[in-house]
């Protein structure tokens, strides 16, 4: 990623970027799309009460919380986390706060179950 563009994200310049639909109140910015096999790059929007429903991870997957506090069944993640999510590995994610984040995934995932999150 080139220097300019951490500086962006770090610096909260993510607020000035476009978001576009991704899930039911959960929004993307591609940095870096999917190409062959290369890894794609995003950064996720997640407005108060959004999650992901659970999904298995087919590649590995980095998370770091740039806003917000973003949870799954292992944890609460503030700014500043740093998440690893290995290939094979299983969760369901969400934000009471609401959160963004930038990711990293090898591959793309697959979603496990469509059903809400019981609170």
């Amino acid at each position: 990623m080139p220097e300019t563009t951490r500086e962006l994200l770090t610096s909260g310049g993510w607020k000035d970027l476009e978001f576009g639909p991704f899930r039911d109140q959960v929004t993307i910015h591609w940095i870096r799309p999917f190409e062959g096999d290369q890894p794609g790059v995003a950064l996720l929007k997640y407005e108060a009460g959004a999650g992901v429903p659970r999904h298995r991870h087919q590649g590995l997957e980095t998370i770091l919380v740039l806003d917000g506090v973003q949870s799954d069944e292992a944890g609460d993640y503030g700014r500043g986390s740093y998440i690893v999510n290995a290939p094979g590995s299983e969760h369901s994610v969400w934000s009471d706060t609401g959160c963004v984040v930038l990711f990293q995934w090898d591959r793309p995932v697959t979603i496990l179950e469509e059903r809400e999150r019981n609170a």
